[in-house]
C-alpha cells in the first residue's frame, strides 16, 4: 500500500538529507585554523583546503557510482548504506592524526555523501514532475539553507571551548538520525520499477542522459553556474582574511547571506506557478550577469571594491544563480522518470564534480585580489545562460524518449 507523504514532509525530509551531505564542508571551513596544527600541517598552510576537495570529490563519484543501485535496490536501502558509510567516513576524519589519512577518510565521507545528495533529485523525481518537481525543489533548498545558516556558527560555538573533532562527532549523530527517519519516510520506488544492475542496462542508461539535449544541457548550466558558487565557497574564508582583514566576521557574515538566498527560494514558487519554470531559470541568470558585470568593473579598479559593495553584488549573484540548481535540476529530470536514480547521479556528479574544478580555475588565481573571482563569475554566468537556451532548443524530442528497458 503506498505510503501517504504531506509536501512538508517530503520537503523536510530531503532537505535534511541534502544538509547531511553540506555538512561535511560548512562544519569544516570555520575550523581549518584548528585541524592544521593536529594534522601536522604549518599555520596557513593551503594545503588544508585538501579535505574540502577530496570531499566534494567523493560526493561526485558517490553519486555517480552508487545512482544506478538506487534504481535497483530502492531508494532507501541504498539511503541506509550511503550513511552508513558516511559514518564511517566521519569517524575515521575525527581519529585521524596527520594529513593523508583524514584526506582518505574525507574521501570516504564524501562517497557516502552521494547517496543522500541525490535523493534530492531522485526522491523528488519519483514523486513529482516538471514545474510542480521544480516548486518542491525550490522548497527543498529554501530549508535546506538552513544548514548553511546555523553549521558555521554552531562549529564557531563548539570552536569555542571544545575540539573540531567534536563537530565531526555531530556529524555521526545526524547520520544516525538520517538513518532512523528514512525508515519512517519508506519507499517511493515502486518494486515494479526497479531496474536489474547490469552493464548493457546501465549503458543504455547512460547513453540516453547524454544524448537527450534537454537533460544534459541543463546539467551542463547547472554546472557552470555552480561552478561560480564553488569559487565563492572555496575563497571566501581567505578573502575575508587576507584581501579585507575581516576574519573574525566570516561565519556570522556567511550564515547571514543565507538568509535572504533561503528567502528567494520561496519567493520562486510564486513565479515559477506565473510564469513557469523555464522563464525564472532564464531570468535569474540574465540577473546573475547583470550584477557580475558590475562587480567586475568594480574589481579591474584597484583589484579590492569596497568590502560591503563588493559583498551585495556577489551575495545578489549567489542568489540568482543558486535558483537555478533546483529549476535546473528539475527540467533535467523531467524526461528521465523511468531511471531517476541513474539520472540524478550522473547530475549530481557532473554537477558537484565540474562545478569543483571549474572553480578550482580561478580559485587559485586569487591572492590580493577579487578580480579572478568577478571574471569567473561573469564567465560562467555568461556559458550558463547560453545552455539554457542550448537545452530548451532539444524540447520538442522529449516524447522521442523511450523507456530503457
Amino acid at each position: 500500500m503506498p505510503v501517504k507523504r504531506s509536501q512538508v514532509s517530503v520537503v523536510c525530509f530531503l532537505a535534511f538529507m541534502n544538509g547531511l551531505a553540506a555538512f561535511g564542508i560548512d562544519s569544516s571551513l570555520p575550523a581549518f585554523d584548528e585541524i592544521r596544527p593536529d594534522i601536522g600541517l604549518s599555520d596557513g598552510s593551503n594545503q588544508i583546503s585538501l579535505i574540502v576537495t577530496v570531499y566534494i570529490i567523493g560526493v561526485s563519484l558517490g553519486q555517480i557510482i552508487l545512482g544506478p543501485f538506487t534504481d535497483r535496490f530502492g531508494r532507501i536501502p541504498s539511503l541506509k548504506f550511503g550513511l552508513t558509510l558516511y559514518m564511517f567516513g566521519a569517524l575515521g576524519s575525527l581519529l585521524s592524526q596527520n594529513l593523508i589519512t583524514i584526506l582518505i577518510f574525507r574521501f570516504i565521507w564524501g562517497l557516502g555523501s552521494g547517496i543522500p545528495a541525490s535523493m534530492r533529485t531522485t526522491i523528488a523525481r519519483d514523486l513529482y514532475s516538471g514545474d510542480e518537481m521544480a516548486k518542491v525543489m525550490s522548497k527543498i533548498m529554501a530549508v535546506f539553507l538552513l544548514g548553511p545558516i546555523i553549521t558555521p556558527l554552531v562549529s564557531e560555538g563548539f570552536l569555542s571551548f571544545t575540539s573540531w573533532r567534536v563537530v565531526y562527532l555531530l556529524g555521526i549523530v545526524l547520520a544516525g538520525i538520517g538513518i532512523l527517519s528514512s525508515v519512517w519516510f519508506g519507499e517511493t520506488l515502486p518494486s515494479t520499477k526497479k531496474r536489474n544492475l547490469d552493464w548493457k542496462m546501465t549503458s543504455k542508461s547512460f547513453k540516453t542522459i547524454f544524448s537527450t539535449r534537454l537533460t544534459i544541457g541543463y546539467v551542463l548550466a547547472v554546472t557552470f553556474g555552480q561552478g561560480a558558487f564553488v569559487i565563492w565557497l572555496s575563497s571566501s574564508q581567505p578573502i575575508f582574511d587576507l584581501i579585507y582583514g575581516r576574519a573574525n566576521q566570516f561565519a556570522v557574515i556567511f550564515s547571514i547571506l543565507g538568509i535572504p538566498m533561503a528567502i528567494a527560494f520561496f519567493a520562486s514558487n510564486y513565479f515559477i506557478s506565473l510564469f513557469g519554470a523555464k522563464r525564472v531559470a532564464i531570468f535569474s541568470v540574465v540577473l546573475s550577469v547583470l550584477s557580475n558585470a558590475v562587480s567586475l568593473l568594480l574589481a579591474l579598479g584597484d583589484g579590492v571594491p569596497n568590502f560591503w559593495i563588493w559583498l551585495i553584488l556577489i551575495g545578489s549573484s549567489n542568489i540568482f544563480l543558486s535558483l537555478l540548481t533546483p529549476i535546473g535540476l528539475s527540467l533535467a529530470l523531467e524526461p528521465m522518470g523511468d531511471f531517476a536514480g541513474t539520472a540524478s547521479g550522473v547530475a549530481g556528479a557532473i554537477s558537484l564534480g565540474g562545478a569543483g574544478l571549474l572553480a578550482a580555475i580561478f580559485s587559485s588565481q586569487i591572492n590580493y585580489t577579487v578580480t579572478p573571482l568577478a571574471f569567473g563569475y561573469l564567465l560562467y554566468s555568461i556559458i550558463s545562460l547560453l545552455l539554457i537556451f542550448y537545452a530548451e532548443s532539444g524540447r520538442k524530442t522529449i516524447s522521442e524518449i523511450s523507456p530503457v528497458t
